[in-house]
């Protein structure tokens, strides 16, 4: 079976696109139909449901008193640049799909925070009186692409040697 070329790393720009422009448009539709704090049940156990999130996941440093603002920009822009300098290197599909992944979706939760201040959450998993965290579009392409880096990591390469190898 022969490997499929490599994709130019700029390609993988359109999936962090396409991210980008998903979570915003399902933001958009979130904060014009519902209220702060509105829920409408889809099923037994999820529904959606406007929240904000001025923190991190789980809504960590989310009472501090605003700057983790500018801390989470900080990060977000840091690690966007890290994303493309990683894309540009190149690698096998799952890497590259998985670094794009979480490029979108950190640039999609960071155009909340410049453009709002916090980040908008609307989908929400919930079981009686247990709730999952809400969280939205960028926060599941952030969860994809990590997986899809750390199953990338166990995957067996070729050791390609700097030095050949002299028998005797």
């Amino acid at each position: 079976m022969t490997a499929r070329a490599p994709l130019p790393w700029w390609s993988w720009l359109w999936l962090s696109a396409a991210v980008v422009i998903l979570d915003q448009a399902t933001k958009a539709l979130v904060l014009a139909r519902f209220a702060p704090g509105e829920e409408f049940p889809l099923t037994g156990f999820f529904s959606l449901v406007l929240a904000f999130n001025s923190g991190a996941a789980f809504s960590m440093l989310a009472s501090a008193p605003g700057w983790q603002r500018w801390f989470f920009v900080g990060i977000a822009l840091a690690a966007s640049v890290f994303l493309v300098w990683m894309l540009r290197r190149g690698g096998e599909r799952m890497l590259c799909a998985g670094l794009a992944l979480v490029l979108g979706g950190a640039i999609g939760n960071l155009w909340d925070r410049l453009a709002i201040g916090r980040v908008v959450d609307f989908l929400l998993f919930h079981y009686h009186e247990w709730a999952w965290p809400a969280f939205n579009v960028a926060d599941s392409a952030i969860t994809i692409g990590a997986a899809l880096l750390i199953i990338d990591s166990f995957r067996q390469r070729p050791v390609k040697l700097a030095v050949p190898v002299r028998h005797k």
